[in-house]
């Protein structure tokens, strides 16, 4: 039934579209036996799953029949279908997705349709790649290494690993391949001085940690006194002791007695989330324009108030997991031209893993397509004076 549900979610406009076609309201009722038609059910098996039996959906009422035979026959794309609807994106997000793929749009989008990978990262802090994958075969969880991170594991589809031994003695975390990358390239060494300015729960501060292996000082901020709690938890269980947590609040001075006192400063900054849609496709129907409204100059107080904290020589990792230029670019670059004590350093420069990534530009850019993780931003900024 599950699995059911995510096929409505990352199907639901094209769904609709034909229901709509059709003279219906989409209902909930009415998606999940579009979806199954659209499976190769047939009507009598739609019926006979519609009984209202035990157990059973209600009987389909005669006006839900006649629509659903409408639909029989065809296959889920229509040349009438708008290009919005056929990738599933929100009307208004198209554009802003065109001007960031331009003739690779299509194929992204698709990318971004199918179901995510179930991606781990290892603690090196208890041990090697190699241990983590012989204690989650001892599980039978079958894993591969990830292509591009030297911690990542990866398992193809949804299975449970929360409550193994792997998991439960802090060997591995379940972290997208992308954000283990974002992490990597803040270039945290273990003699830093390090914040994480938007911990939230604490997974790239854990990654950060076993970067700086146990050492150092990495502060993990956040505004939300429940998240950083539940990062307590997550830290115990990693054996992590070189945290420190701040709780952000108004009229705080905690960062102005800090002043240029930080070696890397990351910026995880809260963004519309659209490079996390494969594992998250109900997000896309929620977002509108007011959120992205809502997001801009929050992002861009954040990126300021932050900068504060970086040192001279120092440098500063602005992200996120959204694939909208607005976000991502235009963010740094109004960054830039108010502040002339940075300067860009392109990420190729910071990159401190051995294997080269595949992202033209300055910005480290992942996306589902390209390099089959979540879609993620990352801009390094160094402070020059």
């Amino acid at each position: 039934m599950s699995d059911r549900a995510w096929r409505v979610l990352r199907h639901w406009r094209r769904f609709a579209w034909w229901l709509e076609r059709g003279g219906a309201r989409p209902t909930p009722r009415l998606l999940v036996a579009a979806s199954m038609l659209f499976e190769s059910w047939d009507l009598g098996g739609l019926h006979r799953a519609f009984s209202g039996g035990q157990y059973a959906p209600a009987a389909l009422l005669p006006p839900e029949a006649d629509v659903l035979r409408t639909l029989d026959g065809h296959t889920l794309e229509h040349p009438d279908m708008p290009l919005a609807t056929r990738l599933e994106v929100p009307d208004w997000v198209l554009p802003r997705l065109q001007e960031r793929f331009g003739l690779a749009l299509v194929p992204e989008m698709q990318a971004s349709l199918e179901p995510a990978t179930l991606d781990l990262r290892v603690n090196l802090l208890a041990g090697t790649r190699e241990a983590a994958q012989a204690a989650l075969a001892a599980e039978q969880l079958e894993t591969a290494p990830t292509p591009l991170s030297p911690w990542g594991l990866r398992i193809e589809g949804r299975r449970a690993v929360t409550s193994g031994p792997a998991f439960q003695s802090g060997l591995v975390e379940i972290q997208d391949e992308g954000s283990q990358l974002v992490a990597a390239l803040l270039g945290a060494g273990p003699d830093m001085r390090v914040v994480d300015y938007c911990a939230g729960a604490g997974g790239k501060t854990l990654a950060v940690a076993m970067m700086m292996r146990n050492r150092g000082h990495l502060v993990a901020c956040d505004v939300s006194a429940p998240r950083l709690e539940g990062a307590v938890r997550r830290l115990r269980r990693a054996g992590v002791h070189n945290v420190e947590r701040h709780l952000l609040v108004a009229g705080d001075k905690w960062a102005k007695r800090r002043a240029e006192g930080f070696d890397r400063v990351l910026v995880d900054a809260p963004c519309t989330g659209t490079g996390t849609w494969r594992r998250n496709p109900d997000a896309r129907l929620r977002l509108r324009p007011r959120d992205l409204e809502e997001l801009l100059p929050k992002q861009a107080a954040i990126l300021d108030q932050s900068a504060r904290l970086v040192r001279p020589g120092g440098r500063l990792v602005y992200a996120t997991c959204s694939l909208l230029p607005a976000e991502n670019e235009a963010q740094i670059e109004r960054f830039l031209a108010q502040n002339s004590a940075f300067k860009l350093v392109p990420y190729a420069e910071a990159w401190p893993l051995p294997t080269p990534l595949p992202s033209p530009g300055p910005y480290l850019s992942l996306t589902p397509l390209a390099h089959r993780t979540d879609g993620f931003f990352g801009a390094v900024l160094e402070r020059t004076a």
